[in-house]
């Protein structure tokens, strides 16, 4: 069997680990890897983690690397919003190579940034090639698992989705993104910034509105910090008592001014407990809950690869995780 040829784009933590996956599975293979860190350029992938290829450099020249190495696909994993993505997408799809991204933004972009999302949607056609937002939140957990569950639905009135994690357990970059160590002044500054926020709530609102068929009027997106009651300590950092250990942030979505679909993402370093859940006020009421929650870093990895097989077999044009079966691919 031909081995599915993958260039990867980002190479920090996130992208390591993808290319672990990669690694472990007989029908992909990485044959290129691109990033701007100058402490990462002309290094091999070997010489990040010892799963990876002993053979391939890391270049700085995206454009070099496609017409070098000719992949089937394309993994980019560098930024979170569409004003920075849309400018490397393009780049990767004049080439006719198929993107897959963790951009949080892309996961669904019509409503936030639908410029550039026509942009993108066009040239992909031009280009008879797909592109893709995936990871587990956004990409499955808030936004396509509840949507799937509506399908046994005869009426739906309300969707309350829930996410609590103990970020003790992910990757040090995820836990300064949720502002766990940082005072409280100091996370009110990154907020009022932008820099501290989980990306991806609006998107998988309007990700969810658009599988039931409603407009939504309005949305919000409220941000506030988890309050540390007494010292913790972890590998990566120690927080004082007082200071933030994590973000709540819930988003609201409104139809006809009414609260239609409510989303909670909570992580804090110590969380007392782990859980996804999808409550469905509808005909039936459905409630599912995942104990102990869903590892953030495994599932955005696993389901980036699995996404891999299945933009090859996608309609042209930008697509979500609406259009990709949902299904893991183990060949």
């Amino acid at each position: 069997m031909n081995k599915i040829k993958v260039v990867q784009i980002g190479m920090g933590p996130l992208g390591i680990k993808i290319g672990q996956f990669i690694s472990q599975r007989n029908s992909l293979e990485t044959v290129g890897a691109v990033d701007k860190n100058p402490e990462l350029i002309g290094k091999r992938l070997a010489d990040l983690h010892e799963d990876l290829s002993d053979a391939v450099s890391i270049s700085e020249n995206l454009t070099e690397v496609l017409d070098e190495v000719r992949p089937d696909v394309a993994v980019l994993t560098t930024v979170s919003d569409m004003e920075r993505i849309t400018p490397q997408i393009e780049e990767i799809v004049k080439a006719g190579i198929p993107v897959v991204s963790t951009c949080e933004e892309l996961s669904y972009p019509w409503d936030c940034a639908p410029e550039l999302s026509a942009r993108i949607d066009k040239l992909a056609i031009e280009m008879n090639t797909a592109v893709v937002g995936t990871g587990v939140n956004p990409g499955f957990l808030m936004d396509s698992l509840p949507a799937f569950l509506t399908s046994v639905c005869q009426h739906v009135e309300k969707v309350t989705i829930n996410r609590y994690q103990n970020a003790a357990y992910r990757r040090g970059p995820f836990q300064r993104k949720i502002g766990a160590g940082l005072s409280l002044d100091a996370f009110e500054q990154r907020k009022t910034e932008g820099t501290l926020r989980h990306v991806g709530l609006t998107e998988s609102m309007q990700f969810v509105a658009a599988k039931l068929g409603w407009k939504l009027d309005a949305t919000e997106d409220v941000i506030a910090p988890v309050v540390a009651s007494e010292d913790v300590h972890t590998e990566s950092m120690d927080i004082k008592k007082g200071d933030a250990m994590g973000v709540c942030q819930v988003g609201k979505g409104w139809l006809n001014g009414e609260e239609k679909i409510t989303l909670t993402f909570q992580a804090a370093v110590g969380e007392p407990e782990s859980y996804d859940e999808v409550i469905i006020q509808g005909t039936p009421n459905i409630k599912s809950r995942i104990d102990g929650g869903v590892n953030g870093d495994v599932a955005t990895c696993a389901i980036t690869i699995n996404s891999i097989a299945r933009i090859l077999e996608a309609k042209p044009g930008l697509r979500t995780m609406g259009d990709i079966p949902l299904t893991s691919y183990f060949e």
